[in-house]
């Protein structure tokens, strides 16, 4: 995730033209023989110039991993590949997609309301070690990670950008 974290920065602040991947989730995440992971999949990004920050599309990404007001709307801009990332960084951690909730409940929810007490409830148990004193100290870093996850895609939600 940190790889992936980084190509974004690049992508939104590295390069000549602003770019915007618009579809991030793990299947457009390729790793390589050193598993150093790298977007992949441009087919809808989206080119913006030096004076733009946002524009508009119909061209739509992967429901439940685009920010609504993408969705909605077809505003593209940094920010949604930000929540893409928030959203995937939820899911590898907890090895859930964000659409195999039903109704109004959500993968940000799920997790949102299992931090920090219950956050064994809630990751992947492949991820932490069950046996020693290492179990509590691995669950706070998970929880600490999901935290980060968390405030990423609700404060664009509460900065009304979803």
């Amino acid at each position: 995730m940190i790889n992936v974290a980084c190509a974004l920065e690049y992508l939104h602040h590295g390069c000549l033209s602003l770019v915007i991947h618009c579809d991030l989730k793990p299947s457009n995440v390729l790793l390589d023989e050193d598993l150093v992971a790298h977007p992949s999949n441009f087919g809808i990004s989206k080119l913006l110039s030096e004076d733009q920050s946002d524009l508009y599309t119909k061209t739509l990404a992967t429901l439940g991993y685009i920010a609504p007001e993408y969705g909605l709307e077809g505003l593209v801009s940094t920010k949604c590949d930000v929540y893409s990332y928030g959203v995937m960084l939820l899911g590898t951690f907890t090895w859930r997609k964000p659409n195999e909730f039903e109704g109004d409940f959500s993968l940000k929810q799920w997790v949102s309301y299992s931090l920090p007490d219950a956050v064994m409830d809630v990751v992947d148990a492949n991820l932490v070690t069950q046996m020693g004193g290492r179990l509590q100290m691995e669950l706070d870093v998970v929880a600490s990670i999901m935290k980060v996850a968390l405030v990423v895609v609700l404060n664009l939600r509460q900065e009304g950008l979803t």
